[in-house]
């Protein structure tokens, strides 16, 4: 177990890579250079006459998106996974994914919605990019490390 400061690409994600989400084959995602991580928290808020104006407030929801981009890298399993969603729909874009902190948190989220969002696409000389989102549907499993 890591303490202190850390570099951000100690962050490690994977993805199921089987060709049934039954199965489980974990495998990491080659060449992620950047995500970003935005919760979308459910808060219900209300002022009743007893507080004087002062407002109450209750958390009823949650959900959070990844964002990644990262190179399009033919051949390396978790990269070939997520491609491999691009032109699908559906219940045929759920798969688990999990996101690795540095300090041995495992973020498991059953059922991710992966909505691919650039495979291939930009300039003639640049490299290919590998752009998509991973949306929670359902609570993940936190697994804090012993």
């Amino acid at each position: 177990m890591k303490t202190g400061v850390y570099p951000c690409y100690e962050n490690q994600f994977q993805v199921n890579t089987a060709a049934a989400e039954a199965e489980e084959n974990l495998a990491s995602i080659a060449d992620c250079e950047s995500f970003s991580v935005a919760f979308d928290n459910g808060v219900e808020e209300w002022t009743p006459f007893d507080t004087e104006g002062w407002r109450r407030a209750l958390m009823t929801g949650k959900g959070v998106t990844i964002t990644v981009t990262g190179k399009r890298n033919v051949g390396d399993a978790g990269n070939d996974a997520i491609a491999g969603l691009a032109f699908k729909n559906g219940r045929d874009v759920e798969k688990t994914f999990q996101w690795t902190f540095p300090d041995g948190t495992v973020v498991k989220f059953a059922n991710a919605v992966i909505n691919v969002k650039n495979v291939g696409a930009g300039d003639a000389t640049g490299v290919a990019p590998l752009e998509f989102d991973v949306m929670s549907n359902g609570k993940p499993e936190v697994v804090n490390p012993a």
